[in-house]
């Protein structure tokens, strides 16, 4: 005994004269499972309970006629998939136009000859089924894309902030300096998105682009000594300078990422905008370049302003934090100077959401003191190291 059976397709036949219902139920129901109503109301709340494969519908009823069930069954995302077969005496050209053109399949006139009924009922079958599968099989593709976009963005995040770790492992600041900073150049941009100047670069894709990439702008610290790097002093100035090498060490790196890829990764160049540039300052005395003004990229400005406040308001081993007005006092002195002032604006209207911010991820006592270990323990290998260095000849 056979178990799986095929199921039979079936056809809802709408015709408010019993005889016709009763002659095509007679041609069909051989080879389907035939569903019967004689009104158009009672067609769509037939279909709204369990859809049939395919809709035989007179065109001229007393409640609603035929079109009028067609255009209902045509506007719902849920059934205008249904083939519909229009059963017509009228025979002119206007009429089946009319039908054709609300999104039937096809126009058979009475009387109705038995064989073209079957013939186009099973074509139209035919196609409905094949349409059912690629609708399926294009889901299935649209979820399978989708779901692959979002591992993509997923790996990227990851593979952002395991990068950014690199750098943040070897300096004073701790894991939360990169979510603070996330989170003030979000609201920043955001922001900004209400003013001219912004509007048409800061596209919400493109905040997010930006948001990503914030947590690399150090990335250029992996190539700075520790001896300078980890000193706990004020730098030398031949120091210094090595430290300012960073933002072109970054860059570099990231260029190197870019070249390794086969394809252009568009949030590449926006991280290596925020490495190379985030010190350099509008009034042109910044580095690496000098650049000032509109000459500055974008996510390079906005990075600049976040990474100085967070310097301002968090807590280190070898500094208090300053207040929220303090440091707001200080970065309101450097606008035009430091700083974009429209961006300063922006910060000062987000006074609140900054705190809020600051807060939120705040440095705790523990991960500070560890973090200050971990520095004395780095500090004493970088002299160690340096010391027991060969001396050049």
């Amino acid at each position: 005994m056979d178990l799986f059976l095929p199921v039979k397709p079936t056809v809802l036949i709408v015709d408010d004269t019993p005889a016709n219902l009763s002659l095509l139920g007679g041609l069909l129901h051989e080879h389907y499972t035939v569903k019967a109503v004689n009104h158009g109301n009672k067609a769509l709340k037939v279909v709204s309970r369990e859809q049939p494969d395919l809709i035989l519908l007179d065109v001229m009823m007393p409640d609603i006629n035929g079109y009028e069930v067609c255009r209902r069954l045509k506007a719902n995302v849920h059934t205008r998939h249904i083939p519909v077969i229009f059963l017509t005496s009228k025979t002119d050209i206007e009429n089946e136009e009319m039908g054709m053109s609300l999104g039937a399949v096809d126009y058979i006139t009475r009387p109705i000859n038995a064989q073209v009924l079957m013939s186009r009922v099973k074509a139209h079958l035919v196609n409905a089924s094949n349409a059912r599968t690629m609708r399926v099989n294009n889901e299935y593709l649209e979820f399978e894309v989708s779901k692959r976009a979002k591992e993509l963005v997923t790996l990227q995040k990851v593979t952002i902030l395991a990068l950014a770790s690199l750098a943040e492992v070897r300096d004073v600041e701790t894991g939360n300096h990169l979510y603070r900073t996330q989170s003030y150049i979000q609201a920043l941009a955001h922001k900004l998105q209400d003013y001219p100047r912004f509007s048409s670069y800061l596209s919400s894709t493109m905040i997010d682009i930006i948001v990503q990439c914030a947590p690399l702008h150090d990335i250029g610290k992996v190539g700075i000594p520790d001896r300078i790097l980890l000193k706990p002093g004020r730098f030398e100035p031949h120091e210094y300078e090595i430290i300012k090498t960073h933002p072109t060490l970054g860059y570099e790196a990231l260029l190197q990422v870019q070249a390794a890829s086969d394809d252009s990764v568009y949030f590449l160049e926006i991280a290596r905008q925020i490495v190379y540039s985030h010190h350099e300052k509008w009034d042109g005395t910044g580095y690496p370049q000098g650049l000032a003004g509109d000459e500055i990229p974008i996510p390079a400005r906005l990075m600049a302003l976040a990474d100085v406040y967070d310097a301002l308001v968090s807590p280190r081993v070898y500094k208090a934090a300053k207040s929220h007005a303090d440091a707001t006092a200080i970065i309101i002195s450097g606008s035009g100077q430091h700083f974009d002032p429209d961006i300063v604006a922006a910060f000062v209207a987000l006074g609140d959401e900054f705190q809020e911010i600051a807060k939120r991820f705040a440095d705790s006592v523990h991960g500070l003191h560890s973090k200050a270990l971990s520095l004395s323990r780095a500090i004493s290998k970088a002299f160690a190291d340096e010391r027991s260095a060969p001396t050049a000849k």
